[in-house]
C-alpha cells in the first residue's frame, strides 16, 4: 500500500517514511502544499499523512481540495496544533484522526493499520484465491496452511495482484505500489520482483501464479 506523507521537517518525515517502510508500506514525501496538490494529481494513495502547518500554507488547503473533488483516501492529520477547534473543524473537513506531536512510530503505525481497517477504504482485511490466503492487517501469507516469507515488494505486489481478483493489474499501476517517486527503478527492476515472486509461488506449492501480458500489464490467476 503506497502512502504519501505531507511533512516539511525533513527529518520527521524521513523518520516516518523509515517506519512506513519497515512495517511494509511504500511512501512518498511531500514537503509543502503544492508539492501534495501536485503527487496527488498523479498518484492514487492508500492513505495520507497530513501536517498542517506547511511553509506555503495549511494543509487543510489540501484536505479541502480533495475532498472538494470526490476523493476519500483516508487523512491521518499528525501535527502540534491540536486545539479542539482546530480538530473540530478539520475532522469535519474530512480528516478521519489526529495524531499529536510529538508522537512515538509504534502509534503511527499503529493508526495507519486502523485506518485502513474502515471500509470502504480496505473492504477485505483478507485476501484469498485458491490455497493462498494474505492477512493484510499482520501482513501473514500462508499457502495450505503455512506460512511462506515474502520481501516486502514480493508482498506489495501480490495484494495488489490478488485485489484485481484475476483482473489484468496495468505495469505502471503494480510499479506504483511498489515504488515511491524517489527510489531509482531500473528498466527491468518490476521484472525481477514479478519473477522472484513467480518462483516462490511456485516453489511454495500456490495453485496461482503470475502471468505477464507484454507490455501491458500481469494477471495472478489459478494453475491451468
Amino acid at each position: 500500500m503506497r502512502i504519501l506523507v505531507v511533512e516539511d521537517n525533513p527529518r520527521l518525515a524521513e523518520l516516518i517514511s523509515e517506519g512506513l517502510a519497515a512495517a511494509g508500506y511504500v511512501s512518498d514525501v511531500a514537503f509543502s502544499v503544492g508539492d501534495a496538490e501536485s503527487f496527488l494529481d498523479s498518484v492514487e494513495y492508500d492513505l495520507i499523512v497530513l501536517d498542517l502547518w506547511l511553509p506555503d500554507g495549511c494543509g487543510r488547503t489540501v484536505l479541502r481540495g480533495l475532498r472538494g473533488r470526490g476523493r476519500s483516501t483516508p487523512v491521518l492529520v499528525a501535527t502540534a496544533r491540536i486545539d479542539i477547534p482546530i480538530r473540530v473543524e478539520t475532522l469535519e473537513e474530512g480528516a478521519d484522526d489526529f495524531l499529536g506531536k510529538p508522537f512515538c512510530m509504534e502509534e503511527l503505525i499503529a493508526r495507519v493499520r486502523a485506518i485502513l481497517r474502515r471500509p470502504p477504504q480496505l473492504a477485505q482485511s483478507i485476501l484469498a484465491i485458491s490455497n493462498l490466503v494474505f492477512d493484510l492487517e499482520r501482513m501473514i501469507v500462508e499457502i495450505d496452511g503455512s506460512h511462506i516469507d515474502f520481501s516486502r515488494r514480493e508482498m506489495n505486489a501480490l495484494a495488489t495482484l490478488m485485489r484485481a481478483g484475476g483482473s489484468l493489474v496495468p505495469r505502471r499501476k503494480l510499479e506504483a505500489a511498489l515504488y515511491s517517486f524517489n527510489e531509482e527503478v531500473t528498466p527491468n527492476a518490476l521484472e525481477a520482483v514479478v519473477s522472484r515472486l513467480r518462483k516462490r509461488l511456485e516453489n511454495s506449492g500456490a495453485a496461482v501464479t503470475v502471468t505477464a501480458m507484454r507490455g501491458v500489464g500481469y494477471i495472478l490467476s489459478e494453475r491451468m
